[in-house]
């Protein structure tokens, strides 16, 4: 079992509304995951998370008013600085490599056909990371870990610290997770 640092756990701040940009703000993740809002309030999230030190992630399927296609990805790149983009799919992870920025392959585990279908499309997108739905399976983190040689971020219904440490201790790299308590 990997041994963590109880003072700093490896948490990447989800953030799934506006209200709780503050907290992200002022809280020690360097990392988020920005699932709400829309473009037009982009600017102003992202200037102040950039500001506050924030590697941000934008989940461009739960944006508003953003495509997934190479021109929406390079616009928030070259517009917004964005550091990366979190998608279930494979054209979005494509165009954030062709825009020069990281990608987050997300991808969730319902059943075994869904995760060899999954490991497939990794093989083939080459994210930089790749993030397990739901996070509460530590076999599945375990094997998924071994077999897709690159980080990986679990997140979805984790909601105690023992999850968090159990999915770290099973091989996940990063928890992502709404509750601000664990920012």
């Amino acid at each position: 079992m990997k041994q963590l640092d109880e003072s700093r756990l490896p948490v990447i701040a989800s953030i799934t509304k506006p209200e709780q940009i503050h907290a992200a703000l002022t809280s020690q993740v360097e990392r988020v995951i920005l699932m709400t809002g829309d473009i037009l309030q982009m600017g102003d999230m992202m200037d102040k998370l950039h500001l506050a030190g924030k590697q941000v992630y934008v989940h461009v399927e739960m944006v508003g008013g953003i495509g997934r296609d190479h021109s929406a990805i390079q616009y928030l790149a070259d517009t917004f600085h964005i550091d990366g983009i979190v998608s279930t799919k494979s054209n979005a992870i494509t165009a954030a490599r062709n825009a020069g920025i990281s990608s987050i392959q997300r991808i969730f585990a319902i059943d075994t056909a869904a995760v060899e279908t999954a490991i497939k499309v990794i093989t083939s997108a080459q994210p930089n990371e790749v993030e397990l739905m739901p996070g509460l399976m530590p076999r599945i983190i375990g094997e998924l870990k071994a077999r897709i040689q690159r980080p990986l971020i679990v997140g979805g219904l984790i909601r105690h610290e023992e999850e968090i440490q159990i999915a770290l201790g099973s091989g996940a790299d990063y928890v992502s997770i709404g509750d601000q308590r664990f920012w």
